[in-house]
């Protein structure tokens, strides 16, 4: 007899083993029509499942954000159903659901292609309103076996060969089509809806090795209404608009090439925006008492073994071999290690603490060719890294303040939007449970002294310590990991720290990881979206282009820039033999934020005719008037919160 709790603390008692299903009818029509699936003792399951032990249960509804990976997950297998209906032959692999929507892979002689989609999506809609149940059946190993093969399902066999003896063999049947799966699914294709569209193709070797047969990969999205299907493909729409590799061609600020994969050729003009960048951190840290350090970019092999980065990220690092002197060298993927042998340089006195050692550290990293994505996953980066040497006792004071500037830095570059999670420890990890314990309670201390509300993302803790993950907004939407904070106890003592105590004893300092921009090359990335390349004044990498509409005006052109210049403004004349038309054009293209227009009435007159980026309006100033305003306007924030 399962007494079956309910999320208001309710208990109902059923005489034998009960499905959810038969329970939410219990409880009301209304959550019989709206339930798709139920959380049993906090685990997702089919609602149909029979419970046969007491249970605390909540049922999902579509409403609910765990209905929306389902729907994705059910959406995978309806496509399957589609696509070997319409293409018998085809092989299926592995479908699952992936962030905003999911894919399939699948075997054929013949690619599939974009064409195809129309027909598809048609037949997935027909599976849909057939509204066929998804049935749950355990099988055999042997007999699951010998039917995909018989079938020339020669993947599904080999995924059911390698799975675990002792595990089941599930089976999840819709209609006369079935798939090898371990579930949860929904009530049955009705509930997947039609707000899904199919989005690109795409090549994937069977289980990632080169080695093995191509496969197609069809990805699309899913959604749980219309609306949202619609406000992600405006999202997509907008993003492709805001893409920072093609801004970025057209401001002229990098671009990359195969003598240098994943590293960022820097024009002068997005070296501009990146150094514009730089100093308003510098002068950010320099504020909050951050001394600026240096470190080496090569680096024995021995400290990183130290470190326990060795272990954990050699196959992330690139190696050189010094063959006369008998090492190895790594050129560095973090800065940690090389601040604590700063920390330890010398004799340290708890008078010291807490000290702030900042580097804008180049780092390096392997990432595999695919995984390139422009600015945002790159090789070779530059990291605005800081650590935070402290007493347990200054971690929440420390945190306070690191919250305070990070929030000020976010808001100076735009971003308004800012939401926390809190990673705990991962399965993999260095250091004793008890150290753990120790780090997490007092990070959890911490965000309550600093009024800090956040979420768990539980295991995404570092291998050395908890860590708060500061996730921004931009402005279509989309969520970003930029930020973060880190309490370590393990590398202190991996790496013998230690400062001499009021008690004249040695301890080891507590060492608070932080960063907000992250990477400089990948928040860049993310600004360049962010403003779709329209930036602030005080950020734009060419402010004011001052542009003569005749030759005559050529010289005072360049006087206005000189002066413009001395202000302290990134100006450039344009005094070329074009049409004024062609020449506002092309700058705006380059999305320069101030347009000078200058003939020979303004040369008479000693005035400007200034034109805004994404205006057509014209505002007639005198010379000097023009200079003091843009030179005012190209203040960045911090420095105009002193003024």
């Amino acid at each position: 007899m399962p007494a079956i709790t309910l999320p208001d603390g309710s208990v109902r008692s059923f005489d034998g083993p009960v499905t959810g299903t038969t329970i939410a009818g219990s409880i009301g029509p209304g959550l019989a029509k709206a339930a798709l699936a139920m959380e049993v003792n906090g685990a997702l399951q089919d609602i149909s499942r029979p419970i046969e032990q007491d249970a605390s249960i909540r049922f999902i509804t579509r409403k609910d954000p765990e209905s929306l990976e389902m729907i994705r997950h059910d959406a995978a297998h309806v496509l399957a159903e589609a696509v070997q209906s319409l293409f018998p032959g085809t092989q299926v692999t592995i479908g699952p659901s992936i962030e905003n929507g999911f894919y399939y892979d699948f075997y054929r002689n013949e690619p599939f292609s974009p064409e195809d989609f129309a027909a598809i999506e048609a037949r997935m809609k027909e599976i849909v309103a057939n509204a066929e149940p998804f049935v749950r059946e355990v099988w055999p190993r042997d007999k699951a076996i010998a039917f995909f093969e018989e079938k020339g399902e020669r993947f599904k066999a080999e995924l059911i060969r390698d799975l675990p003896e002792d595990e089941d063999i599930s089976i999840y049947r819709q209609g006369e089509w079935l798939d090898l799966c371990r579930g949860p699914h929904l009530r049955s294709t009705k509930d997947v809806g039609t707000a899904f569209k199919l989005m690109k193709v795409a090549g994937a070797y069977w289980r990632g090795d080169h080695r093995n047969p191509m496969l197609t990969r069809i990805y699309g999205t899913a959604w749980r209404d219309q609306k949202e299907l619609d406000a992600h493909l405006h999202q997509l729409e907008e993003a492709e608009r805001r893409d920072h590799r093609r801004i970025g061609r057209e401001m002229d600020l990098f671009h990359f090439q195969e003598e240098a994969v994943g590293q960022i050729f820097w024009h002068a003009k997005g070296w501009r925006l990146y150094s514009a960048l730089q100093d308003y951190m510098r002068r950010a840290q320099t504020r909050n008492g951050y001394q600026e350090v240096r470190t080496p970019q090569l680096v024995d092999r021995a400290l990183w073994e130290a470190s326990g980065h060795w272990d954990k990220y050699r196959h992330h690092m690139f190696v050189a071999t010094v063959e006369d002197e008998d090492k190895t060298l790594a050129l560095k993927p973090m800065n940690c290690p090389c601040h604590v042998q700063i920390f330890r340089h010398g004799l340290r006195s708890y008078r010291e603490l807490p000290l702030r050692m900042a580097e804008f550290g180049a780092c390096h990293r392997y990432e595999p060719s695919g995984a390139l994505h422009g600015l945002m996953r790159v090789r070779g980066f530059t990291q605005d890294d800081a650590h935070i040497f402290c007493t347990e006792d200054q971690i929440a004071d420390e945190t306070v303040k690191f919250v305070h500037m990070l929030h000020a830095v976010y808001k100076d570059l735009g971003f308004e939007h800012v939401r926390v999670k809190f990673a705990d420890r991962p399965e993999q990890r260095a250091g004793s449970d008890a150290t753990w314990d120790k780090a997490e309670s007092a990070l959890k201390e911490a965000c309550t002294v600093a009024g800090v509300d956040y979420e768990y993302n539980p295991g995404e803790g570092a291998f050395y310590g908890p860590k708060l993950e500061f996730v921004l907004r931009d402005a279509i939407g989309r969520d970003w990991q930029c930020g973060t904070l880190q309490v370590d106890l393990v590398l202190p003592e991996r790496l013998d720290a230690s400062y001499i105590g009021e008690d004249s004893a040695r301890h080891r300092p507590v060492m608070l990881h932080r960063a907000i921009l992250g990477s400089f090359e990948r928040f860049l990335g993310i600004l360049i979206e962010q403003h779709a390349g329209r930036f602030p004044l005080w950020l734009a990498p060419v402010q004011v282009v001052v542009a003569s509409i005749v030759s005559d005006a050529a010289p005072y052109a360049e006087e206005v820039t000189a002066a413009l210049r001395e202000a302290g403004l990134a100006a450039e004349a344009d005094v070329r033999n074009d049409k004024i038309n062609a020449k506002i054009r092309e700058h705006s293209v380059a999305r320069v934020p101030v347009i000078l227009v200058v003939g020979r009435r303004e040369a008479e007159q000693r005035t400007v005719a200034m034109r805004r980026l994404g205006s057509t309006d014209q505002e007639n100033l005198g010379f000097d008037e023009a200079v003091t305003r843009l030179a005012a306007e190209a203040t960045p924030p911090d420095m105009r919160k002193k003024m």
